[in-house]
């Protein structure tokens, strides 16, 4: 598919996701993240928390998987290890070399006769699981320069093929050509990614609040004694929260035109549709983890919404600038899902109606006018987004 015949520019999905008792996401101190918008206090789970379970979750969707480390030459020996029958103390010589092969800058951890002997960059670095494989199978095929000579310190060369390494690393996968990568110690590995997450805030006012727990010495408690065997304090919030991303499908067709791998360039044009939709879904139905095993906060979006635009991204965030205030019965839900509807119409046509190329959403409320065509289910509705988007010029779709 070319790009001249992809009428779309972009694909915004909103959501409304009440979550209940839960600590999604701590700051360096291990407070709840909040920030402050429209002179009032909201829960916030930052970007970079809720992409990280995004990611997980569009792995599993799309079958591809990456790796962001530092321990490259861990992650090489393994694979020697496991699938080549290579030796410990080898496999990580090996991993070693393909560090010091690579142009990116490291240190060494241990010595070479060690079981700690490892080889660790200086920054994360992101990689394809393929490229990992392909990188411990080039290894493989040179055991007697690996044998030749021990890479002791950072300044050490290896005699591995540099360029084919650094080849290697420049690949990428759906992953990474959809979240993007920034790696400028290899020349043309970095990737522009094709997705925009934003913050998730809470629609309303949100104060943290503090559960003080304590646990019982079982052992103590059947011997009659009484007291805790430990106590704490944790902070956790509650609330209903508006989740914003968008695809940039121009630059997710141009990232995968230069998708390569062992077997040669793959088809950006049939990728990029099934990367499209794995994306949404994944995005509709990730939650972060954080505490997950004490909170179990895994509810389900109260009203999803996607767009298909020519022109730019429209998030709906300034809807809730000034905070929802709790309906007459309680609740912050539906309050959240008329605001946003009331702010989504305003917009629209302020912006211009004719930019938005298909609308649809799915949820809990009945008969909103506003948000394009209903859909009974978050499957179909992801469906019928992708199928707009990539709809050929004048197919009336």
């Amino acid at each position: 598919m070319a790009t001249a015949h992809l009428p779309a520019c972009f694909v915004d999905v909103h959501v409304l996701q009440s979550v209940p008792v839960s600590t999604l996401n701590r700051d360096d101190l291990n407070a709840v993240k909040t920030v402050d918008y429209g002179g009032v206090r909201r829960t916030r789970v930052s970007s970079q928390s809720w992409k990280r379970a995004l990611r997980e979750e569009f792995q599993k969707e799309i079958g591809q998987y990456a790796t962001r480390t530092r321990r490259i030459g861990k992650a090489v020996a393994d694979v020697l290890k496991e699938k080549h029958g290579w030796g410990h103390q080898e496999a990580r010589r090996a991993g070693a070399h393909v560090v010091a092969a690579s142009g990116i800058k490291f240190a060494i951890e241990g010595k070479p006769d060690q079981e700690d002997y490892e080889a660790i960059t200086n920054g994360l670095v992101y990689l394809s699981s393929e490229s990992i494989e392909e990188l411990a199978a080039l290894a493989a095929e040179h055991p007697d320069k690996i044998k030749k000579k021990k890479i002791e310190k950072a300044t050490d060369k290896s005699q591995l093929p540099a360029a084919e390494i650094q080849e290697i690393i420049r690949r990428g996968n759906a992953v990474i050509h959809t979240f993007g990568r920034m790696l400028a110690e290899v020349d043309g590995a970095d990737v522009d990614g094709a997705v925009q997450v934003a913050h998730a805030f809470t629609t309303h006012r949100s104060d943290v609040q503090v559960d003080y727990f304590t646990a019982v010495d079982d052992l103590t408690a059947a011997w009659g004694e009484t007291g805790s065997g430990h106590l704490n304090e944790a902070e956790f919030s509650a609330g209903t929260f508006y989740r914003f991303a968008t695809i940039d499908l121009r630059e997710l067709i141009a990232n995968m035109g230069k998708v390569h791998t062992s077997q040669g360039p793959r088809d950006a044009s049939e990728d990029a549709r099934n990367i499209a939709g794995a994306f949404l879904s994944a995005f509709i139905r990730s939650l972060p983890q954080a505490k997950k095993n004490s909170t179990a906060p895994h509810t389900a979006p109260d009203l999803v919404h996607i767009s298909v635009r020519s022109d730019r991204p429209l998030s709906f965030a300034a809807a809730f600038e000034t905070p929802v205030r709790f309906a007459q019965g309680g609740g912050h839900g539906a309050a959240s899902r008329d605001q946003l509807v009331a702010y989504a119409r305003t917009a629209t046509t302020l912006m211009g109606s004719n930019r938005i190329l298909s609308a649809h959403w799915a949820g809990t409320g009945q008969d909103i006018e506003g948000l394009g065509a209903r859909v009974d289910s978050f499957d179909a509705l992801v469906e019928a987004g992708v199928g707009a988007a990539f709809a050929p010029l004048g197919s009336g779709a």
